[in-house]
């Protein structure tokens, strides 16, 4: 996990055409998404692929990851994040934000740790920070096998798609939560560190995964 300083970052979406700025504490971050042997070992099993074990783990819904997050907070004996409910879309999903276990990050955190203080479009030249529908070959590859960014951190632009925490807009999609970075199969255009895009939190396909973060 890499210890990210507080801070700050304004938040766009590009369909209302909306700004909002988010105050951040510090937090940390794992520097690559979860990857499938990692997943392997937390849940008994990772979803069927022929994807090596060092590739992030993909076919995972935000119901999935939420509860990965719980079982490796209890492994390693951290307070779990996650009061879990009986609601199959999540709804009734509480985060602990003060607990010291594994979570997902929120969209504002997972942003900021992206841009790593870059102001930019993404934080170095594409074809060297990730892999995308141009070079991937059509397929995931091991992380951390392209530049990183400021921080240290891998593969968060390309790759695969991660879950964040938040609710992308419950009065239009109700159960809807985002997922951030752009993935081994997407144009250039959607591999951006302001690119928002959202699914049910009972997705699941093979360019979307997720990381692990923990508050301080």
């Amino acid at each position: 996990m890499i210890e990210l300083p507080a801070g700050a970052i304004v938040l766009r979406d590009e369909g209302t055409k909306t700004n909002w700025r988010v105050e951040l504490a510090a937090f940390r971050l794992a520097a690559v998404p979860v990857t499938r042997e990692l997943y392997a070992a937390i849940a008994g099993e990772a979803p069927a692929s022929a994807a090596g074990p060092r590739t992030p783990v993909t076919e995972v819904s935000w119901n999935e990851a939420v509860r990965c997050c719980n079982a490796l907070s209890r492994a390693v004996g951290l307070q779990p994040c996650y009061t879990l409910g009986d609601d199959p879309e999540g709804r009734d999903v509480v985060c602990d934000w003060r607990a010291d276990g594994y979570r997902l990050p929120s969209e504002a955190e997972w942003e900021y740790a992206c841009r790593a203080g870059s102001a930019d479009v993404r934080y170095g030249e594409l074809d060297e920070i990730a892999w995308y529908h141009d070079n991937s070959g059509g397929r995931v590859h091991d992380v951390a096998t392209r530049a990183p960014n400021a921080w240290g951190l891998y593969d968060t632009i390309g790759n695969v798609w991660e879950w964040c925490w938040d609710v992308y807009d419950p009065s239009v999609y109700g159960p809807y939560r985002v997922f951030r970075g752009g993935g081994w199969n997407d144009p250039p255009r959607g591999c951006r560190a302001s690119c928002r895009r959202k699914s049910h939190p009972t997705f699941r396909i093979d360019d979307l995964g997720f990381r692990l973060a923990r508050s301080r």
